[in-house]
């Protein structure tokens, strides 16, 4: 072989690679649970429904454990507090895992690009969920976002896991004790939208990956967000603190958008269901957020995409997909400790 052949086939090997998801699996799913907020020193019965529920995958989308520290020590501990505890045992044992992190997981509270300890946070992160020692996620740039892609055929499942802290610019504090006053009263929180035109939620790298995996072949894509996207509040934690990413994101999915999508998040400690009808493409635009695992949170802020009702329990999210009809149709719920569904969505596109 010439030295020419030898440099385009080595080259050749390590686009597929560059190109293709990080894990590839031949199983159909059927039932995807998720859920985000799990509180490592609270107990945990939330596992019981989610074991009941037979999913064949299972999306941690992040906070999930609750270290808040800058030392690896304390975060060591906190994930094997998780692994102590008997629900997640079980799931463990019996299902597939698959994750992306937050904040409390990360690093601090609300805490960006700036954490001091992001490299052994992402070691930690990483090894507790066994990823193997030669992943990209381990020393790419901006994060550790991955892709799966599950089934053959007509049944391809593509799972888009997002990381919204390593490269998030710092958020922007209302200062003005009138405003403050306002917005605890709408029960929004103390953040404001960053307008700076270098303000990102994601790097450079991780958007030019996003493209790439937004163009991979797939008869429905999962797309794991820790934070809410389709909500058009400021105050706390979102997407829309980026107007400028937010609109990005969503040009993207308009633009290469050829098969049903469904967003998932975390981190509010409330459910609920999201959707836009009115989009460039004619696909609607559905959210599905399941927070927290433990995790609740009373004052629910407004969001105008609501569909139904927000609630404020401990539960866990389900996607049960329908392959009869093509596209694939899904139904969403969500479901709290007592089994009780409290959003149960059927969606066909």
């Amino acid at each position: 072989m010439s030295s020419s052949h030898l440099r385009y086939t080595l080259f050749a090997i390590v686009l597929i690679a560059y190109l293709l998801p990080s894990a590839l699996s031949a199983q159909v799913l059927q039932r995807i649970a998720f859920g985000s907020c799990a509180n490592q020193t609270r107990e945990q019965p939330i596992w019981t429904q989610v074991l009941e529920a037979e999913p064949d995958l299972f999306i941690m989308l992040g906070d999930n454990v609750y270290a808040d520290t800058d030392d690896p020590g304390q975060l060591q501990a906190s994930y094997e507090q998780l692994a102590a505890q008997p629900g997640f045992q079980r799931l463990r044992e019996s299902t597939q895992l698959i994750a992306t992190w937050d904040d409390h997981d990360y690093g601090q509270n609300d805490i960006g690009a700036d954490y001091v300890a992001k490299a052994e946070s992402r070691r930690i992160m990483l090894d507790f969920f066994e990823e193997p020692a030669d992943s990209p996620r381990r020393t790419q740039a901006d994060g550790i976002y991955t892709s799966y892609r599950f089934g053959d055929e007509d049944q391809i499942v593509q799972v888009i896991l997002l990381d919204l802290r390593w490269s998030r610019s710092q958020l922007i504090s209302v200062s003005d004790p009138e405003r403050l006053r306002q917005r605890s009263a709408d029960k929004r929180g103390p953040y404001d939208a960053n307008l700076s035109t270098d303000a990102q939620l994601m790097g450079a790298m991780q958007w030019r990956w996003l493209e790439r995996q937004l163009q991979q072949p797939a008869d429905l894509r999962i797309i794991g967000s820790s934070i809410q996207l389709l909500a058009e509040f400021t105050g706390w934690e979102t997407w829309a603190n980026y107007p400028k990413e937010r609109q990005r994101f969503i040009e993207l999915l308009a633009r290469y958008q050829a098969e049903p999508i469904v967003i998932i998040s975390g981190d509010v400690h409330w459910s609920e269901l999201s959707r836009i009808d009115e989009t460039a493409n004619d696909w609607p635009l559905i959210e599905l957020t399941s927070s927290g695992l433990t995790e609740e949170w009373t004052a629910i802020s407004p969001n105008r995409h609501r569909v139904g009702q927000a609630f404020a329990q401990a539960n866990f999210g389900l996607i049960e997909i329908d392959w009869e009809q093509s596209p694939p149709a899904v139904i969403l719920s969500i479901t709290n400790e007592q089994g009780q569904q409290l959003i149960h969505q059927a969606i066909s596109f």
